[in-house]
């Protein structure tokens, strides 16, 4: 995702409070508790909108992005499957990125669900970040999908360098348009961040990524803080069961894979950034 805002949204930003998170959720799940502690365990299994024990949270932030494809200053590193897949499940570490204020630099570390090609594309993605615009140097938990075409941000959960966060993507339906779903496990249990129905069908393109831009317009460093992705699994199915990201699923290393150093524990289910 490109994050570069219009200069006059980078001067007014549409910050909406709590309570007016992009997407619908459901009216029968309830509310997550503030002030939860991160979750010290790992989850028993995959969330769902009608499993007991999971609550639905909003975005304390949300700010649009003006263009939603790549430019220049924009890398990643991580793996893409070459099948489709209806969800995926991993833990991803939090780690300090040193990223300079007051420009449109990022990092951050998510998966992804996508579909289509050029400005046809559409994707949801989940997972932590820290930005240049905005945060005050805070690793932060985001959401971002085509529907809104918005940085979603979590305030409410406290990460910082260090943490593991479960994180899940997921649809449940089949369809032209089908729900998909983002979860954060936190507080011992399944806290949904956001749900969009999307063109992805049941089934979707599935990334796991660290994602760097750096502002063209300012040039400098970004620092890739050394951290771990681990413990991933893919759904099969809209219904079906989880199975670990092995070397039976055919996957694509990403376009800039070869400019940054990965440690894999072969294939793709555990892999950590290294200094070069």
């Amino acid at each position: 995702m490109n994050p570069r805002l219009t200069r006059l949204l980078a001067v007014a930003l549409l910050a909406l409070a709590a309570g007016c998170a992009p997407g619908a959720t459901s009216g029968t799940m309830p509310e997550c508790p503030a002030g939860r502690p991160a979750s010290t365990s790992a989850p028993t299994g995959p969330p769902s909108l009608t499993a007991p024990g999971a609550c639905r949270s909003y975005a304390t932030v949300v700010q649009p992005v003006a263009h939603a494809v790549p430019s220049p200053g924009y890398h990643h590193l991580g793996a893409t499957t070459r099948g489709r897949w209806s969800g995926v499940l991993g833990r991803i570490e939090v780690g300090d990125a040193d990223v300079r204020q007051n420009t449109y630099d990022f990092v951050a570390a998510r998966f992804m669900a996508k579909a289509g090609h050029g400005s046809e594309q559409a994707w949801l993605e989940v997972g932590w970040t820290e930005t240049g615009w905005t945060g005050n140097s805070r690793q932060r938990v985001y959401t971002y999908d085509t529907a809104t075409r918005a940085w979603a941000f979590y305030d409410q959960y406290a990460v910082n360098p260090g943490d593991r966060l479960w994180l899940h993507l997921q649809t449940e339906t089949t369809g032209d348009r089908p729900v998909w779903q983002a979860w954060l496990w936190w507080g011992e249990r399944w806290n949904l961040l956001t749900q969009q129905p999307l063109p992805l069908t049941g089934l979707a393109e599935i990334e796991q990524y660290v994602e760097v831009h750096g502002d063209p317009a300012d040039p400098g460093t970004v620092a890739i803080p050394r951290l771990a992705i681990d413990n991933v699994q893919l759904k099969s199915a809209p219904t079906g069961p989880l199975r670990p990201w092995n070397g039976d699923v055919p996957t694509v290393p990403g376009a800039d894979f070869a400019t940054y150093c990965l440690d894999w524990q072969r294939p793709y289910t555990s892999w950590t950034t290294t200094t070069c």
